[in-house]
C-alpha cells in the first residue's frame, strides 16, 4: 500500500486496462558467494509480480550495501558494475508494481533501517489492511515516515518492541497487522520469511548447494538452479541463521494457531508463472483443468478455440481437449510494448489493442470463433479484441472466461478498480454480453474453479482459497475501509505495493 503524492506519470492505463496487477514479489539468498547476482537472476524469473522498480540489498559481514531503481530488473542488475558493489554472500530483493503516481524512488524495496541490534532490509509482497491506522498511531507518537508504503509501519513496529531477540520482536509486529504478506527481511546475521495467517500471499523456500533461498514463486528457484524444500506455511516465520558452530540453521516459528490456509485463488488463475508450483499443483495444469471445466459448463457451438494471449492459453487447450474443437492462435501479440510505450496522440491513441494484440486472419476469417480469457475486468479490452475477430473476418464470436465474474474489488495487494468500473458488478450477463459485443458469453462457475483444483465445490462454512473477488467475502478484517473518513482513506489508499 503506497500514498502518493507529488505529480502523476503520464497516464498509459490504455496500454492495461483490462488487466489485473500483482503488486510484488520477493526473493532471498542466504549463504552464497554470488548472493547479488542469483537475487538479480531471482527477480528477473518474478519480473511478471512487478515491472515498475527493483531493489537488492546486501551484507558482506561488515556493511550493508543497497542498490534500487526505477524500472525493469534487465535495466539495471545485469551489469557487472552494480553486481560487484552488492558485496556479501547474503542478500534480498524485491520487484515492485504500484498503481497510480510515480514510482517513486523512496518507495522502491527492500526498504533498509537501522535497528538498535544494526541493519534490516525488507520486502513485502501483499496489502496491509490496516495500515492507515497504525501509521497514524505512529505517527502520533512521534514516528517520522520516510516513505510512503505499508511496508515502513512493519519496520516501525520492529524498532518499538521492548523484546530482547530479533525474531520476538519480529513476530511482535506481526500480530498487530493485518491483510496479506509475504515477507523476506535480512539482518546482519539471519534471512528471515514470513506469511500472514492465511497465507494468502506465496512464499517458498528453496536450497542451492549449501545456501538456502525464500522466494515469492519455485520459477525463481528454477532459475538459479535451486531445489524446492517447501512452502513457508501460513502464520509462520522462517529464520535461517548460522549457530554458535557456525553451522546453518532453518528455525520455524509459528505465530498464531494453525489453520487451513487460503491462498489468493488469482494466483492460479492469472498472477503466478505458468511452470511454478504452488501448494503442490502446476499453475500451468490447473489452468487447463480451468479451462475443461469451463467447456463442461458452457460449450459453443464454433469452429475454433482462440486464446486471448498469453494467459488466455492454458485455458484454451483445455477447453480445446473437452470441446473437441481445434486450437489456433487466431490473436498474435506483441511482448515489446509495455507500460514505458511513449504515450501516442489521440489520433493514434484509438487504435488501443492493436499495439499489443493483431489478428491472425487466416485463422479466423468466416469461421465461428471461441474466444478464451482468463478474466474480465472492466471489458474495455475485451470490447476491442471482440471488434478485431470481427474485423479480421469471423462469422461469429463466442467469449468464454476462464474464471467467475469479478464483482468485488481487493485490498489484498492486487490492483483492482473500485467496484463500481468493475463489469460484472455493475450489469448482468446479458448486459456484459452486449457491452463486449459478442454472440454468446459465459463464465465459469465458483465451483467450477474449485472443481478444476480437485475438490467436489466451493465449501461455503471454510472456503479452500481466498475468493473475494468473486464472492465479496473477505478473510480478514478491511481496518482502514471500515473506520477512517472515505476521503482520508483515498488519501493512502491511492496505491498499493
Amino acid at each position: 500500500m503506497t500514498i502518493e503524492t507529488g505529480s502523476e506519470a503520464p497516464d498509459l492505463s490504455w496500454l492495461e486496462e483490462d488487466r489485473l496487477h500483482e503488486e510484488c514479489g520477493v526473493f532471498g539468498i542466504f549463504n552464497h558467494p554470488d548472493a547479488a547476482a542469483l537475487t538479480a537472476l531471482g527477480l528477473h524469473a518474478l519480473q511478471h509480480r512487478g515491472q515498475e522498480a527493483a531493489g537488492i540489498v546486501t551484507f558482506d559481514g561488515e556493511h550493508f550495501h543497497t542498490e534500487r531503481r526505477v524500472g525493469l530488473v534487465g535495466d539495471h542488475f545485469t551489469s557487472r558494475p552494480v553486481i560487484e558493489r552488492l558485496k556479501g554472500d547474503m542478500a534480498v530483493g524485491h520487484v515492485r508494481y504500484s498503481t497510480c503516481g510515480d514510482p517513486v524512488l523512496r518507495n522502491v524495496q527492500p526498504l533498509f533501517v537501522d535497528l538498535q541490534s544494526g541493519g534490516f532490509a525488507l520486502g513485502h509482497n501483499g496489502n496491509l489492511t490496516n495500515a492507515l491506522t497504525l501509521r497514524e498511531a505512529l505517527i502520533g507518537k512521534g514516528a517520522i515516515c520516510q516513505s510512503t508504503t505499508d511496508t515502513e509501519v512493519i519496520l516501525h513496529l520492529v524498532a518499538r518492541s521492548e523484546k530482547r531477540k530479533f525474531v520476538e520482536k519480529f513476530i511482535e509486529a506481526l500480530l498487530q497487522v493485518e491483510g496479506a504478506y509475504a515477507l523476506v527481511g535480512l539482518t546482519n546475521k539471519k534471512l528471515v520469511g514470513a506469511r500472514d495467517p492465511y497465507g494468502i500471499r506465496p512464499l517458498v523456500l528453496g536450497k542451492l548447494g549449501e545456501a538456502y533461498v525464500l522466494a515469492s514463486e519455485t520459477c525463481a528457484l528454477d532459475i538459479i538452479g535451486a531445489e524446492f524444500v517447501r512452502e513457508v506455511e501460513n502464520g509462520e516465520v522462517v529464520v535461517i541463521a548460522r549457530d554458535e558452530e557456525g553451522k546453518i540453521q532453518v528455525e520455524s516459528h509459528r505465530f498464531v494457531p494453525k489453520y487451513p490456509a487460503r491462498l489468493c485463488i488469482f494466483e492460479y488463475i492469472y498472477f503466478a508463472r505458468p511452470d511454478s508450483i504452488i501448494g503442490g499443483r502446476s499453475v500451468y495444469e490447473v489452468r487447463k483443468e480451468m479451462g475443461r471445466q469451463l467447456a463442461r459448463e458452457a460449450p459453443a457451438d464454433a469452429d475454433v478455440v482462440v486464446p486471448i494471449p498469453d494467459s488466455g492459453v492454458p485455458a484454451s487447450i483445455g477447453f480445446s481437449q473437452v470441446s473437441g474443437l481445434p486450437f489456433e492462435y487466431g490473436i498474435i501479440r506483441n511482448h515489446y510494448v509495455g507500460r514505458t510505450f511513449i504515450e501516442p496522440e489521440q489520433r493514434i491513441r484509438q487504435l488501443g489493442v492493436k499495439l499489443k494484440h493483431s489478428a491472425n486472419e487466416f485463422q479466423v476469417r468466416d469461421k465461428r470463433i471461441v474466444l478464451i480469457d482468463d478474466s474480465v475486468v472492466r471489458g474495455t479490452t475485451s470490447v476491442k479484441i471482440v471488434q478485431m475477430m470481427r474485423e479480421a473476418g469471423a462469422r461469429e464470436v463466442h467469449m468464454r472466461i476462464a474464471s467467475p465474474p469479478i464483482t468485488h474489488p481487493d485490498f489484498y495487494g492486487i490492483d483492482t478498480p473500485d467496484q463500481d468500473k468493475l463489469l460484472a458488478a455493475t450489469r448482468t450477463l446479458e448486459e456484459m454480453r452486449a457491452y463486449i459485443g459478442a454472440d454468446s458469453l459465459a463464465f465459469l462457475s465458483v465451483d467450477g474453479i474449485y472443481k478444476a483444483m480437485g475438490y467436489e465445490g466451493r465449501d461455503d462454512d471454510a472456503p479452500q482459497f481466498t475468493d473475494h473477488c468473486f464472492t465479496g467475502e473477505y478473510p480478514t478484517r478491511l481496518s482502514d475501509r471500515e473506520g477512517p473518513p472515505a476521503q482520508k482513506q483515498l488519501s493512502f489508499l491511492a496505491e498499493v505495493g
